[in-house]
């Protein structure tokens, strides 16, 4: 994965607003079901930040589009050689 291109950042160092934001599209994204938590939205939210702090997921900042997305080590892994894959070709 190009170095220069994305930065890993700590979830720490966001905002609490910004990073439920982060997480709730995350949730949305994956296509989770709300409703499994009792809780909705904020019962994924807490498990996902639980996550976070067991480095399950991570948050990436991609420098060229300026976008920032939550994504599991696995998923990271994958986009990491498509990504090389894309620009090799």
């Amino acid at each position: 994965m190009s170095g220069d291109r994305f930065i890993e950042v700590p979830y720490r160092m966001l905002p609490g607003e910004t990073l439920d934001a982060l997480l709730e599209a995350f949730v949305t994204r994956q296509g989770y079901d709300t409703t499994d938590t009792g809780e909705g939205m904020r019962g994924w939210v807490a498990e996902l930040k639980r996550q976070l702090e067991r480095s399950e997921l991570i948050i990436a900042h991609d420098l060229r589009t300026e976008s920032t997305e939550v994504m599991t080590l696995a998923q990271w892994r994958a986009f990491g050689r498509d990504l090389a894959d894309d620009e090799e070709g």
